[in-house]
């Protein structure tokens, strides 16, 4: 996994997530995002485009600290469809491993949308990108999905405060399904247990 990020522009660093960093982003709705940009995949220059864009996103809203680093879900964090379909078909063989954060930081040259799309751990392809990334204080993350038209780029501000998150985040813990993901689950719900008392939203009181 380390030498493809390392292509694309990212060295990983080992074991060190912040700890408390909520293991899950999902549920936010517009009035959480602060920034955005989609391009259709007839776009001239569709990856040098979107590298720029997501360069000046991840700038302005806040999502790289000092040394340019940062958090990245690996393998997969907003799913591509393909990833998707892959995740379900696994239901009665093999499980997808786990998501989880993993710590990088972004080198001089980097190619998030070329190469790292095409390492399978941000995306399907070069152009197509899937993942999700997020502040190591957790006040911003961005997204990024493959659909059938294009690609969208969110970014959301502090999701451990939205009470939308908060909420889906509740909902999927407790979610009696069998295709649900179970270590992903018991992890939301420790992180919630978890949350200092004045990080809990009004809704939770």
């Amino acid at each position: 996994m380390y030498r493809p990020l390392r292509r694309a522009g990212l060295e990983v660093i080992p074991d060190a997530v912040p700890d408390g960093t909520m293991p899950f982003v999902f549920g936010y709705r517009p009035e959480d995002i602060v920034g955005r940009f989609s391009h259709r995949y007839e776009t001239p220059r569709l990856i040098e485009r979107l590298n720029e864009d997501w360069y000046d996103l991840a700038v302005s809203s806040g999502l790289l600290d000092h040394q340019r680093e940062f958090l990245v879900r690996l393998p997969h964090g907003t799913h591509t469809h393909q990833a998707v379909l892959r995740r379900q078909n696994q239901h009665y063989g093999r499980r997808a491993a786990p998501e989880v954060w993993t710590r990088v930081r972004l080198l001089d040259r980097w190619d998030i949308m070329g190469r790292g799309a095409a390492s399978a751990f941000l995306g399907i392809r070069a152009g197509h990108p899937g993942f999700g990334m997020m502040a190591l204080d957790s006040s911003v993350y961005i997204s990024c999905s493959t659909g059938e038209a294009g690609v969208d780029v969110s970014a959301v501000a502090h999701p451990a405060r939205s009470e939308n998150v908060l909420q889906y985040l509740e909902w999927y813990a407790h979610w009696d399904y069998p295709r649900a993901d179970k270590e992903l689950q018991r992890r939301i719900a420790v992180w919630l247990a978890g949350r200092a008392p004045d990080a809990i939203s009004s809704s939770d009181r």
